[in-house]
């Protein structure tokens, strides 16, 4: 524990230090505020539930800029990449792991003090842009935040630091996999563009071919069809980001994917609270937790066994 303790602190100051962190945090907060401040002027939304304009600001857009949610499903990734895919095999080329490891550090307070070092240092950055938003809404709104739009905050936060951590343990596990760093970032980076764009088309592409619809197909096809190609895009933990925050920045949504009949009857037109969204987004959130824990893992058993010395 001391061990980890000290990888932590040390790698915690490099981060806040580095000036290529320094570079993306500063595009990543530039763009967040520009995409809020742009949605305070927008028409639509004084136009929205007064009691969860904070939340609005979240996911409103104005114009032809993107809304903060759209930043932050884009830049995240790129800044845990950035945190980890030269965590270990770095260290490697430099020839300072095997230095580390003949210290009294084990090899999980290595690689467990760097991975939560990272987390750590995206937290304060999404924090502290969220702690702005806040600032932004209440002097430009002139509302006060209320206890479910914190509440509703701290998940969302929650959720974008899980989407975070499996990019960080995707970076980190590309570095204990391959020697050079320039092979993990391209891997990462990779991987990257895949779950953000093409998975999109696949799953488009494999339920047209296993559920083949057109306009004189029965409803139960299309349904089948769209379950289909929901799930296969759920797969991306981009899209599962976008599911949770759906449910969490708008309490009036109680359903996500395609709706029949069957599915409204008995329902009534009223805002969730929070646990009850937790229940919508309960599937989700266990998804990207599983998939961080399952990436981090993998990258922890490789490097527990993996040769160091040479």
């Amino acid at each position: 524990m001391a061990g980890m303790t000290t990888i932590f602190r040390k790698e915690l100051a490099d981060h806040l230090g580095s000036r290529r962190i320094a570079v993306i945090s500063t595009i990543i907060i530039l763009a967040s505020l520009s995409a809020v401040l742009s949605a305070v002027e927008s028409p639509t939304l004084l136009q929205q539930d007064s009691a969860a304009l904070f939340l609005s600001l979240l996911t409103e857009r104005s114009g032809n800029l993107p809304s903060f949610l759209f930043f932050v499903t884009f830049l995240v990734p790129i800044l845990g990449i950035l945190l980890g895919f030269d965590a270990i095999n770095a260290e490697r080329q430099r020839g300072t792991l095997s230095l580390l490891i003949s210290q009294p550090v084990y090899r999980d307070a290595l690689i467990n003090g760097k991975f939560l070092a990272a987390l750590a240092a995206m937290a304060l950055m999404m924090g502290g842009i969220l702690a702005l938003i806040g600032g932004i809404s209440m002097a430009k709104l002139g509302i006060a935040l209320n206890g479910a739009e914190i509440l509703r905050a701290l998940v969302f936060f929650g959720a974008a630091m899980l989407y975070a951590s499996f990019w960080l343990s995707v970076a980190i596990l590309f570095s204990v996999l391959f020697d050079k760093t320039s092979t993990s970032a391209l891997a990462a980076i990779a991987l990257w563009i895949f779950l953000a764009f093409f998975v999109q088309l696949v799953a488009g592409v494999v339920a047209d071919h296993i559920v083949p619809v057109g306009r004189e197909s029965p409803a139960e096809e299309v349904l089948r069809h769209e379950h289909l190609r929901m799930n296969l895009m759920r797969l991306s933990p981009a899209y599962l980001l976008q599911e949770v925050s759906l449910v969490v920045l708008n309490p009036s949504v109680r359903i996500l994917g395609p709706i029949d009949v069957s599915r409204l009857q008995g329902v009534i037109p009223s805002a969730l609270d929070i646990g009850q969204s937790l229940m919508v987004i309960w599937p989700q959130l266990t998804a990207l937790a599983a998939l961080s824990i399952v990436c981090f893992g993998v990258s922890y058993i490789a490097f527990m066994r993996r040769e160091i010395r040479s």
